[in-house]
């Protein structure tokens, strides 16, 4: 019994999940000070290295909320994405434990790293998952070979990291939703760390061939202290890709009248609380030519209640009273919103 309880103690203490983070500031309980002043490098640059997590925010499956904001796409642009809408999405490279992209920083925590001249980024998505800023001097390649997580050269301006990124290769997408880019594409990021905890972070895609003007987003990040990040290796047991429709089957298609009663101002009653933080505490359900979406996300019919929509489902119910309720389901639970009257 004593050798089984020293074999599984191991793996925790191994993982050094509750190691207490060394060097960092504290208050008299012992807890890390994330609004101490933020820490300088010798040569009086604000030191960005840590491990950090993006704060809750909107854009982890669509990088636009709501159909207005579809106009920033070029009509080529938005045909490619409807189709990988219809598909259900089914080259997402994440789904096939391939890296995101230029969106790969929004997808959870990452560690940074800093010296003089290169600034690495490790990304706890999946194994070998980096990027390099270099803040050497150099210009990005002018014809690069491209690549998953592009090319990124950094500079200062003030207290500001601004990073621009360039040469990704065209199998990534912007978001998980399906809206495309090209190789054309060209990122820029600004962190601008306000205290030792907390980075003002905002990050802009330009792109010609699939933006008609650029699209730009604020977030925050959070110094994560006293734990670490795991080794994730996605293909280690990936069963998905098995499962994956290889031919598209024939939509469902609904008739007006019924797709018209979804429609509507729904806001949250119950579920886990993250799930407002990153769907919103309302959605707006709304039909155009026939489709329907939720915000900006199109919702594929998979029976008269049921549409599947990027990141999980979407369920309508009505109650005894015929009074339409909206039910998501997503990977951190199921959250039931009610149509406004």
């Amino acid at each position: 019994m004593a050798l089984l309880a020293c074999g599984l103690a191991a793996p925790v203490s191994a993982q050094w999940l509750e190691f207490r983070t060394p060097g960092i500031p504290r208050k008299a309980d012992g807890k890390a000070d994330l609004t101490a002043p933020a820490p300088k490098t010798p040569d009086g640059r604000p030191d960005l290295s840590g491990l950090w997590r993006v704060d809750p925010h909107p854009y982890r499956l669509n990088v636009i909320q709501t159909l207005n904001d579809e106009s920033v796409f070029t009509p080529a642009a938005r045909d490619t994405y409807r189709k990988n809408v219809d598909n259900f999405r089914r080259d997402d490279p994440v789904t096939h434990c391939l890296p995101g992209g230029p969106s790969e920083i929004l997808l959870g925590m990452f560690r940074m790293m800093q010296s003089p001249s290169m600034i690495g980024l490790m990304y706890e998505g999946g194994s070998g998952r980096y990027r390099q800023i270099f803040t050497d001097g150099r210009t990005l390649p002018v014809d690069p070979n491209p690549t998953w997580l592009g090319y990124s050269v950094g500079r200062w301006d003030g207290d500001t990291l601004v990073v621009d990124s360039a040469g990704f290769n065209a199998r990534t997408w912007l978001d998980r939703a399906g809206h495309p880019h090209s190789e054309r594409l060209h990122v820029t990021e600004r962190f601008h760390r306000v205290d030792f905890g907390h980075v003002r972070f905002q990050m802009t895609f330009e792109d010609p061939d699939v933006l008609v003007k650029p699209i730009s987003l604020s977030l925050a990040l959070t110094y994560v202290p006293d734990t670490e990040m795991l080794e994730t290796v996605c293909n280690e047991g990936e069963r998905d890709t098995a499962h994956l429709v290889r031919e598209v089957p024939a939509r469902i298609r609904l008739g007006t009248d019924v797709l018209k009663k979804y429609t509507g101002v729904y806001t949250f009653r119950e579920g886990p609380g993250i799930i407002p933080a990153f769907m919103g505490s309302t959605q707006v359900v709304s039909l155009v030519d026939d489709q329907l979406f939720l915000n900006a996300l199109p919702l594929v019919a998979q029976s008269e209640t049921m549409f599947d929509s990027s990141g999980g489902a979407a369920e309508f119910r009505a109650d005894a009273r015929g009074v339409i309720h909206l039910l998501l389901k997503l990977a951190e639970g199921e959250a039931f919103y009610d149509l406004k009257p």
